[in-house]
């Protein structure tokens, strides 16, 4: 049986390969953060977690193999200490690790994260000794405890949602010797009994900017957030707040997704042949296909964001050849469909979801197709507005 000193022995190597790839490949310039990895634990953060298969099964869903240190000890120290993310958590039920058992599909809703991706928005957020820090979505708790090794746990608040998920991530943590104040709370209201923070980032992404967040945040202060949508376009914001209360700040280079915060998931949105019922015989031809917002490329990925801040209630899906665009708000909807001279739109409902996108991409072209770090998010009062200086403004849901 491993003892806890020979598996003590076995991964303090696997930490400090670890800090020299992260090293290697730019995730990190900062010694002091390299510093925290090499002392942190990651193993004792994810005592479980699951892994996809190389194929998925007869139905095309993906295979999750549960992956603990009973059921195959390389393996699983192995993953603990590779720059990759480790799902801890499907539909937001707990796993039984004492008898974990192969899963078919799901839709994960916990993870802990990629130590690259952790340490790039810790360094990000621009944290320094002596700052207060807001975590919103403790997840593994492995994040948190980077914080508290970098600066101390007293200066350490982290949240999440999931009480379940807390518990052990608490466990972990305390048996760590790290003691951050930890709490069950929706990261969309922040921490009041703590507030207010000289920083707050947030592990899950949502869909804008919480007015709370920015109350919580000293003048002066920062907020790291990656905003997403039901669209699943993505971006990263760093807001700087103002004595009045105006938080303002670029958009960030780099692709970044995390799970949406639970209040913020997209709604089930029925049939999508019923919502095509309802769209008219003839359409017309679509000056832009879906492939501009759909392209796995950092341009189609930002244009994805672009297009969902213009329909921020739409939702989109692939049935065949057929992508159908759904607003369960409005009760709008769109079909594109491939034909010989490219694609045809049809449309129905208050609000033309394909035209607004052709909108937005007509501009985005016109304007030189300008990166993320080109674009700033202004938030005051009820108003979320996205800025250039030479494409219309946009503006996010309000909060």
């Amino acid at each position: 049986m491993t003892t806890r000193s020979d598996l003590e022995t076995h991964a303090v190597p696997l930490r400090r390969a670890m800090a020299k790839q992260l090293a290697r490949n730019g995730s990190v310039d900062d010694p002091r953060w390299l510093t925290a990895v090499e002392e942190v634990p990651r193993h004792r953060f994810v005592p479980g977690f699951y892994l996809s298969a190389d194929e998925t099964d007869e139905h095309g869903l993906t295979v999750w193999e549960p992956v603990t240190a009973q059921l195959d000890y390389g393996r699983w120290l192995a993953a603990a200490y590779s720059d990759a993310t480790l799902i801890t958590q499907f539909d937001d039920r707990e796993p039984d690790w004492s008898a974990p058992r192969v899963r078919h599909g799901g839709a994960p809703t916990s993870s802990s994260t990629l130590p690259s991706l952790v340490l790039r928005m810790w360094a990000d957020a621009d944290l320094e000794e002596g700052h207060t820090v807001l975590e919103i979505g403790t997840g593994s708790g492995y994040s948190t405890a980077l914080a508290c090794e970098r600066l101390g746990s007293a200066d350490v608040t982290s949240i999440d949602v999931d009480p379940d998920r807390l518990a052990v991530a608490a466990d972990a943590l305390y048996d760590c010797g790290y003691t951050p104040t930890l709490a069950v709370a929706d990261g969309l209201y922040g921490y009041w009994p703590e507030a207010r923070f000289d920083r707050i980032v947030a592990a899950c992404s949502f869909r804008s900017v919480p007015g709370a967040l920015i109350a919580q945040t000293r003048p002066g202060g920062k907020i790291l957030l990656t905003l997403s949508g039901w669209l699943y376009g993505y971006a990263r914001v760093l807001l700087t707040v103002a004595e009045d209360g105006t938080a303002e700040g670029p958009l960030l280079p780099g692709t970044v997704s995390f799970m949406s915060a639970r209040a913020h998931a997209a709604p089930a949105f029925g049939n999508p042949a019923h919502w095509g019922a309802g769209l008219p015989e003839k359409g017309r031809p679509a000056r832009y296909g879906p492939e501009r917002i759909t392209a796995a490329s950092p341009e189609g990925f930002h244009l994805r964001f672009l297009a969902q801040c213009a329909i921020p209630d739409a939702q989109m899906t692939t049935v065949g050849e057929v992508v159908h665009l759904v607003d369960v708000v409005r009760g709008s909807a769109a079909s594109l469909r491939p034909c010989d001279a490219g694609w045809e739109v049809r449309e129905s409902g208050p609000v033309k979801l394909w035209e607004r996108v052709e909108d937005v991409v007509e501009a985005f072209d016109s304007a030189g197709r300008p990166g993320p770090e080109s674009f700033k998010l202004r938030a005051y009062g009820d108003e979320r507005q996205l800025l250039h200086p030479y494409l219309p403004r946009l503006d996010l849901p309000g909060l």
